[in-house]
């Protein structure tokens, strides 16, 4: 993808982020810690894995 079209994208996305911060803070908000729930959780199911498989010898 050329740089000035990337650049145009992310131009885009961080205002349509804006826009829905300033048009709706909570539900924005409840976006973010959602999906920061989904990080921790997957990131908690991934050290467990690991855990598993190293005191499996």
């Amino acid at each position: 993808m050329p740089p000035s079209i990337k650049k145009v994208f992310t131009w885009i996305f961080w205002i349509f982020v804006l826009w829905a911060i300033f048009t709706s803070p909570n539900k924005a908000a409840d976006i973010i810690v959602t999906i920061w729930e989904i990080i921790v959780n997957g990131l908690n199911a991934i050290a467990t894995f690991f855990d598993q498989l190293l005191t499996a010898f």
